[in-house]
């Protein structure tokens, strides 16, 4: 699954720190512009962030046409309590909406809403160990903000261990909680995925993934 990219239509002066750090959260990327630049930059995004100024809350209508050209389907509109009167919700796109003044948690849970409809991420979907961030939802690993090329089994081996730190499994137990009851290949295939797996990770996180001599391999952290 690619990381989902969501796109914050500045119109004007408007601090967006805050809500870069809610997209932030939610292991999103996320890039500002201007209304000028709306309908080029919207072609590459998942979602469209709209801070409708108070005195434009017609201009949504013109935002939603924007919309459309640019091919996009999913929007959440930001609006000042004093507008909310005055706002008529997009027909033709799937939006939502959210007070200026609602708090981190709320805009998480309507963003995730239109990010993975039916399929939404908590917080719990991700792990953080220093600098990796782990997403157990997307099956995605990122360091330093940069997401690492995993084979499938090399991210289930780590995510199994990752997530049950602390516990030193030995080759044959992780052949079955990984790999499954029907893989007929040797225990050493262990040791090739856990030297893929470090080399991937880099020195520093490689040290959390220990072998623990005469037993197998554990993660701590």
């Amino acid at each position: 699954m690619h990381r989902k990219k969501v796109l914050f239509v500045q119109d004007g002066l408007q601090p967006v720190e805050r809500v870069s750090r809610v997209v932030a959260s939610l292991d999103a990327e996320f890039t500002v512009c201007s209304s000028r630049d709306f309908p080029t930059a919207a072609q590459d995004c998942d979602l469209v962030i709209y801070r409708v100024p108070t005195a434009r809350v017609d201009h949504v209508a013109e935002f939603e046409e924007n919309m459309r050209q640019a091919g996009q389907g999913s929007a959440l509109l930001l609006i000042e309590e004093d507008a909310l009167k005055l706002l008529r919700m997009p027909a033709h796109v799937n939006a939502d909406f959210a007070l200026t003044t609602a708090c981190d948690d709320e805009l998480a849970v309507r963003l995730r809403h239109l990010l993975w409809p039916g399929e939404e991420t908590s917080s719990a979907d991700f792990i953080t160990v220093g600098p990796m961030t782990l997403n157990l939802s997307t099956y995605q690993v990122q360091v330093d903000g940069q997401p690492l090329d995993f084979t499938y089994l090399e991210y289930a081996l780590l995510a199994f261990l990752v997530t049950h730190p602390g516990h030193a499994y030995s080759r044959d137990a992780l052949l079955r909680r990984v790999w499954g009851f029907e893989y007929y290949g040797g225990s050493r295939t262990v040791d090739v995925h856990v030297r893929r797996v470090r080399a991937k990770l880099g020195t520093e996180l490689a040290a959390h993934l220990e072998t623990v001599r005469g037993v197998g391999y554990m993660w701590n952290n």
